[in-house]
Order: C-alpha cells, then sequence, then structure tokens
C-alpha cells in the first residue's frame, strides 16, 4: 500500500523510518499504562506486537511487520484498533 494511502486512512499517523508512527499523549501515567494494557490484550490476540515506548504519560507507537519488512494490513488494523482504544479511555 502506498504510504499517501495509508495516511488518508490513519490521519493521527505518520510514516518515520519505514514504520507507522504515532505518539499518544494520555492525561496522566495511569492512563498511558490503561491505554497500554487494552492493546496489549489486543495484539496478543492478533500475534502482532507494536514497538512501543512510554514516558509518564506519553506512548510512542511503531508499526510495521518484521517477516514482510513493511508496513502492511496487520499494521493497519492494529492502529485502528489503538486509535478505538484510545478514543474510549480518553473520555
Amino acid at each position: 500500500m502506498i504510504h499517501s494511502e495509508i495516511l488518508k486512512q490513519l490521519p493521527d499517523w505518520s510514516i518515520v523510518n519505514q514504520k507507522l508512527h504515532r505518539r499518544f499523549e494520555c492525561q496522566d501515567f495511569v492512563q498511558a499504562f490503561e491505554f497500554m494494557s487494552q492493546v496489549a490484550i489486543v495484539a496478543e490476540k492478533m500475534n502482532h506486537h507494536p514497538e512501543w515506548s512510554n514516558v509518564y504519560k506519553l506512548v510512542d507507537v511503531d508499526l510495521t511487520t518484521h517477516s514482510q519488512g513493511c508496513i502492511s494490513e496487520l499494521d493497519l488494523e492494529l492502529a485502528e484498533k489503538m486509535n478505538v482504544i484510545f478514543k474510549k479511555i480518553s473520555k
């Protein structure tokens, strides 16, 4: 999939170092941990795990499919699910 098409589907995301990237800014560390915990369950069920880091209320995420060496449909699906989870916990 062409990068511009990906970014049309996921406007809060960008392409950084050939990976789908987003920074989620939560209200505090507890909300960031809640977000990561919920995503971890989804990622495990998908058997598709993000590269991510957390500092206080920020969660930086990079998605790529290592076995394919590029961004795949799995990455798009996980990104969309992450957006939904973030929207739910941010209310």
